[in-house]
């Protein structure tokens, strides 16, 4: 896990789709608690909020990620000043 450097560190989130909808929020600015470096620490994170938040985000949700606008996995490091997005897996055709 990789850890913050800096006290106040503030990301981006936004939320796409289904999840957008789900949580009625688009976009959120979150000051990153100490511990929380990756995708996987911050959709942990999220899910203590309870309710929605803890559904619609759950370890069963097929949820995408990307980290400045390029793909993320779950171990795919945050950092001060980053933009993260959720989104459904999305299909072609």
């Amino acid at each position: 896990m990789v850890t913050r450097e800096t006290p106040d560190a503030m990301i981006t989130i936004l939320y796409f789709a289904r999840l957008r909808e789900r949580l009625g929020c688009h976009e959120e600015r979150l000051d990153l608690p100490a511990g929380v470096g990756t995708i996987t620490d911050l959709l942990e994170h999220l899910r203590t909020r309870g309710g929605l938040w803890a559904e619609a985000l759950s370890e069963g949700e097929r949820i995408m990620s990307a980290v400045n606008q390029e793909i993320a996995q779950p171990r795919t490091s945050i950092r001060d000043g980053d933009e993260v997005a959720f989104f459904p897996p999305v299909t072609g055709g």
